[in-house]
């Protein structure tokens, strides 16, 4: 008999994931041409070239010893050290491989750091809408996750009700930007404003509280926007970060932990971390696609394809009567659904073969998430059925 924590988790397994599984059945009878897969946030376009050419100059080159070896917790120190240099050209940051902890993806690293981080019972802030793994990652560890209600205007957060519900229990918050699911890129004023919020919460509380930044999408952002790097404004930030969209590679299962020198605890933090990417399972993130990456810091996958993408898609459902804040970063639409039940209406589009996720998955029903990381002719023979499922509602 399974465990009760792990027949509640069974019963109540990623929306997103099942959706998926769905079209694959739906694939089977009509045919993959004639399903729309817009369920997995999957992407699309290859990884830059210069991967495969590392993936090949490790293995030909480099001692088999080094490449497939044990090492450090945190991964190869002189990978860490290019990273750190890495952020500190880009972001004007002062790190260095101390900082930098690999781990198995952005999802590896939250768990790592969760684990550093949480007693039972400590409160975790999230704002909605979220990615809804985070339930999750803060229940392994028997924190209590605090919902701060969605702002449906522009998808900022809601700082007031912020500050209303942090408490003397709270230990961390995430926030993820470019967002998932919204692709709302958080301004540089919503930062400043959260960080002296939590700055005035520390004081009054006398208690760390970690800013954990979830940065998957960090580098797919359009029109120019410019995505604050959080450490710069906030003493208490630990980002988590992954390559699975910056390098098309989320089967890899590659990112890492920045931990800098000013947070809280600093010491205690790393040795914390080194310990729980140990017993968690993972021991250290995968050693030839940490060596790899390692040589491929400045590639980017081409962000003009997703451009593209949102584009059609955004244009399109706007000229058929759905509403939607137009992303600025990752590659996801977050509509409005056109019946207040939004898994009702999820279910309405799969008559046309539509496969879309429910906004009650991200924390905020009445809206749903449509990923645009699909072929741009896939977008386009959708349309058709967008605009039908519109007439349902609006004729």
């Amino acid at each position: 008999m399974i465990s009760e924590k792990m027949v509640g988790l069974v019963k109540n397994s990623s929306v997103i994931r099942a959706m998926f599984e769905e079209g694959k059945r739906l694939a089977g009878i009509y045919g993959a041409e004639n399903v729309y897969d817009f369920s997995l946030g999957n992407p699309s376009v290859e990884p830059p070239k210069e991967i495969r050419e590392a993936l090949l100059q490790v293995i030909n080159e480099e001692a088999p010893n080094l490449v497939h070896g044990y090492m450090n917790n945190s991964g190869y120190e002189d990978v860490r050290e290019k990273i750190a240099t890495s952020i500190n050209h880009n972001f004007g940051t002062d790190f260095h491989c101390d900082n930098i902890i690999m781990t198995v993806g952005a999802a590896g690293g939250l768990n790592v750091i969760l684990k550093t981080l949480l007693n039972p019972g400590d409160e975790v802030v999230v704002f909605a809408p979220f990615f809804g793994e985070y339930r999750n990652y803060i229940g392994n560890f028997d924190g209590q996750i605090v919902i701060i209600n969605p702002n449906t205007v522009d998808f900022q957060p809601n700082l007031k009700e912020f500050e209303q519900k942090l408490t003397a229990k709270t230990k961390a918050v995430i926030i993820n930007t470019p967002n998932n699911p919204t692709g709302v890129v958080y301004s540089e004023q919503t930062i400043r404003e959260l960080a002296a919020v939590l700055d005035r919460k520390e004081k009054e509380f006398d208690s760390s509280i970690y800013l954990i930044a979830d940065e998957p999408y960090r580098e797919l952002a359009y029109d120019g926007v410019e995505v604050p790097y959080l450490t710069k404004f906030y003493h208490n930030t630990i980002v988590g970060y992954s390559f699975s969209k910056s390098l098309s590679l989320p089967g890899e299962r590659i990112g890492y932990l920045v931990i800098p020198k000013e947070v809280d605890d600093y010491e205690d933090v790393v040795a914390g971390a080194n310990v729980a990417n140990r017993i968690l399972g993972y021991v250290n993130a995968p050693s030839l696609i940490q060596r790899a990456v390692a040589k491929c810091l400045e590639a980017k996958v081409e962000v003009e394809i997703y451009n593209r993408n949102r584009e059609l898609l955004y244009n399109s459902l706007v000229s058929y009567g759905y509403e939607c804040v137009k992303p600025q970063g990752a590659f996801y639409l977050f509509v409005k659904t056109l019946e207040v039940d939004d898994k009702a209406f999820c279910e309405a589009a799969k008559k046309y073969n539509l496969l879309i996720v429910p906004g009650s998955a991200f924390g905020c029903p009445g809206y749903c998430r449509i990923a645009y990381c699909v072929d741009y002719a896939m977008i386009e023979r959708s349309l058709p059925k967008f605009k039908l499922l519109a007439k349902e509602y609006l004729a």
